[in-house]
C-alpha cells in the first residue's frame, strides 16, 4: 500500500478522466495508492477543495496558503476557522519562495509565521514550500517551536544539510516525481543520504510527473514510479519501502 502524502486534486483536468475524479481515484488504488493528501493553496479556494474530496474518506485535507498565491495579507483568524475542520490533518502548504516571488518576500514571511502559530495552537503538522530560502525557513520553524507538531518539507530538492536540520526538528522529508528527472543527480546523492524512517513519497500533481510519465499531468497513480524508483536508490524493496512510507505518513498525520 502507497500513500500520496501530497497532491492537488482539484486542480487535476478532469477532461482527461471522462470528467470524473472517481476514475483517477480508482487508477490510482489499481496502483496500490489506497490513500493521499489532498493540499490546499489558499484559503479562498479551501471550502470548494473540501466539498470536492468530502465523499472519499481515504482522502485527507491540509488548510493553507501556498507562498506563490500571497498577494495580501494572510487572514490568520480566517485560517483558525477552516483549519479546525476535522478533515484537516496539517497545516499549509506554507514557506518561504525566494526563486519564483522573491518579490512578495515579506508577505510570504508573515503569512509562513502565522501559520506555525496556528499549527502549535491546533496541534496539526506544517506542510512546507522552501525554495532558496533554506537557512531562513529553517529558522522561521525553530523560532516558531514548530518542533511540538513537526510536519514535512515537500517536494524536496534542497540540501542534506537542510534535511537534516529539520529531522533534528521532527520532519519529515517527501520526494517527488522529480528525484526521477536527468537532471537530478545532486538530489539523488541526498535521498541515498536519508533515513527510510524520514521519507514520505508524493506527486504534487497535477504537477511534475515522474518517468516513464513526462509530458503527461501528474495523478496520484503515479506515485507508485516515484516510489519503485526511490526503492532502486535506497536498495530496498519496494514492498518495504511502501511500508515505511505508509508508517511515516500514519505518524505525522493521523494522530
Amino acid at each position: 500500500m502507497l500513500i500520496d502524502s501530497h497532491c492537488h486534486l482539484d486542480r487535476l483536468d478532469l477532461s482527461l478522466y471522462d470528467g470524473k475524479l472517481s476514475n483517477v481515484l480508482d487508477y490510482a488504488k489499481a496502483n496500490n495508492v489506497q490513500e493521499m493528501l489532498c493540499v490546499s493553496i489558499d484559503l479562498a479556494t479551501f471550502p470548494a477543495m473540501l466539498d470536492t474530496i468530502k465523499p472519499f474518506n481515504f482522502i485527507h485535507a491540509s488548510c493553507g496558503q501556498h507562498p506563490l498565491h500571497q498577494n495580501h495579507q494572510l487572514d490568520g483568524d480566517l485560517l483558525r476557522q477552516l483549519a479546525a475542520d476535522d478533515r484537516v490533518v496539517a497545516i499549509g502548504e506554507t514557506g518561504l519562495d525566494n526563486f519564483y516571488a522573491p518579490e512578495t518576500h515579506d508577505i510570504q514571511r508573515d503569512s509562513f509565521i502565522e501559520h506555525v502559530a496556528v499549527a502549535t495552537e491546533l496541534n496539526k503538522p506544517l506542510i512546507i514550500h522552501t525554495r532558496d530560502a533554506r537557512d531562513e525557513t529553517i529558522k522561521i520553524l525553530q523560532d516558531g517551536q514548530a518542533h511540538k507538531v513537526g510536519g514535512v518539507l515537500h517536494c524536496f530538492t534542497e540540501t542534506l544539510a537542510m534535511a537534516e536540520q529539520a529531522i533534528d526538528m521532527g520532519f519529515y522529508i517527501s520526494i517527488s516525481g522529480i528525484v526521477t528527472f536527468n537532471n537530478a543527480a545532486k538530489l539523488r546523492e541526498v535521498v541515498k543520504a536519508l533515513p527510510l524512517e524520514r521519507l514520505l513519497v508524493e506527486t504534487d500533481s497535477p504537477y511534475l510527473a515522474p518517468a516513464p510519465h513526462r509530458g503527461k499531468e501528474n495523478q496520484p497513480a503515479f506515485v507508485h514510479d516515484v516510489a519503485k524508483y526511490i526503492a532502486e536508490l535506497k536498495q530496498v524493496s519496494l514492498a518495504h519501502l511502501s511500508e515505511i512510507t505508509t508508517n511515516n505518513f500514519r505518524q505525522l498525520f493521523i494522530k
